[in-house]
């Protein structure tokens, strides 16, 4: 199992210099990966400054040599394909090829696409989540691009340079359980980033409904991509070894690949760089 640290990209973490500091705390500590929130607003957290994720991460990339690097998760239809593309290549190069790419709807809706004029529904949402998934990973490819889909559209198009990992970095896709969904879409690409109706961001999930997850995405994974499907489940935990090993040895045991550790969603602490960098230079848990 390996451990990653979530961070938001508002408030103290809206400083790169921040971000940069926390994710070279986890590369010392023996953490595994860094991911970041990727919104341009979120009415609940206003009054507080963002930052855009890429920069976040490009601040990461260049303080560290090991841990992965990613959003969870970024808003695929938030954002013109194209520009996303360039964006996540120029990181995984940076990197040195660390880079995972998590992708969902994002939200909420309201917030990050009405606020803009975007009036899509969920249905026209998700239309442009698939297709726009499908073209990034043909646009990380460094071949040409002909494609003319209900939303977008490229003619002749050659991004270079391709990502550092081939044939791209892998994909992992966010969504609520029970959802059935977006956990269908998750099994056609390389990892499962579930949040749970009754376990929002920074609570634990109950092992019943994960191992029910992992029944549903597997039952519906038709082909082997050639790398290790990932399971990544998330919550706040002690820094108490043994306490944190009775939290999630039971969702390891369910399937769980990474645990990705977080600040409670109400909690005072969630934007603020003091707890959370004590958090991690506790190290993650030991199981």
């Amino acid at each position: 199992m390996r451990f990653s640290v979530n961070v938001p990209n508002f408030g103290d973490f809206a400083d790169p210099r921040a971000v940069a500091t926390v994710a070279v705390a986890a590369e010392q500590a023996g953490w595994d990966g860094l991911f970041v929130w990727d919104h341009v607003l979120h009415r609940r957290h206003q009054g507080r400054p963002f930052a855009d994720p890429w920069m976040l991460l490009t601040a990461a990339a260049l303080a560290t040599s090991r841990i992965r690097l990613g959003t969870l998760l970024t808003p695929v239809p938030r954002y013109r394909p194209q520009q996303l593309a360039r964006q996540v290549a120029t990181l995984d190069r940076l990197s040195g090829g660390r880079v995972v790419f998590a992708a969902g709807l994002g939200g909420p809706v309201e917030d990050e696409y009405r606020s803009f004029g975007d009036t899509a529904g969920p249905r026209e949402l998700a239309e442009r989540l698939d297709e726009g998934l499908e073209l990034l990973a043909r646009f990380w490819s460094g071949e040409p691009v002909d494609h003319h889909g209900p939303h977008y559209t490229a003619r002749d198009v050659t991004l270079l340079p391709a990502t550092a990992q081939r044939p791209r970095p892998p994909v992992w896709i966010g969504g609520f359980w029970p959802r059935r969904a977006p956990m269908r879409r998750a099994a056609r690409w390389d990892g499962a980033v579930p949040l749970f109706e009754t376990a929002r961001h920074g609570q634990v999930p109950e092992v019943a409904q994960v191992r029910e997850l992992i029944a549903h995405v597997r039952a519906h994974r038709t082909t082997d991509r050639g790398r290790p499907f990932e399971f990544v489940l998330g919550g706040a935990t002690p820094a108490d070894p043994a306490r944190a090993r009775d939290v999630i040895g039971p969702l390891r045991d369910a399937g769980a690949t990474w645990w990705d550790e977080r600040q409670l969603q109400g909690g005072p602490d969630l934007d603020r760089l003091g707890p959370v960098l004590r958090r991690v230079e506790a190290g993650p848990p030991v199981l």
